[in-house]
């Protein structure tokens, strides 16, 4: 594959990766605040196929064409970009790893509920202060990432 189109794919995946990842958090953050079970158990549903679907294969994609682009390009694997924008995809790797577990138990949590018509219980709210407090972090760390990518500081 040439350089630009590695470049296209490369760019296309973090878009995938951030703007999938921060859109389905967003709407799980508002549905949860909203309050309507119903509307949680939609949401959640859908929030944690679209990360199977698109945030998953961008997080592979993301280093593997990263890599590649690295190697064409020339620049040396230890250039402090490089190596900092490694650090924080993995923290924000570290991040998302239990965010993905956090979903599919308040994902099966509000189904439950929305079958029974009960109200979500204690853990989901616990679990879902967790994934509001771990999402921080890995968007801000994404953020500088794509901050690094674009201007390569030596």
């Amino acid at each position: 594959m040439d350089y630009l189109a590695l470049k296209w794919l490369h760019i296309l995946s973090a878009t995938f990766l951030f703007g999938t990842g921060f859109g389905t958090a967003f709407y799980m953050f508002v549905a949860n605040r909203s309050g309507n079970v119903q509307a949680i158990a939609v949401v959640s549903r859908w929030v944690v196929r679209a990360d199977w679907w698109f945030t998953t294969p961008a997080v592979i994609v993301q280093p593997l064409s990263g890599y590649a682009l690295i190697r064409l390009a020339g620049f040396p694997l230890d250039a402090y970009w490089i190596v900092t924008s490694l650090a924080l995809y993995a923290l924000a790797g570290i991040c998302w790893l239990p965010v993905v577990w956090l979903q599919l138990r308040m994902r099966d949590m509000a189904a439950q509920a929305a079958r029974d018509d009960t109200a979500l219980p204690p853990r989901y709210w616990f679990y879902e202060r967790c994934w509001t407090a771990l999402g921080f972090p890995a968007f801000g760390a994404l953020l500088v990432v794509y901050w690094l990518m674009v201007h390569k500081p030596m």
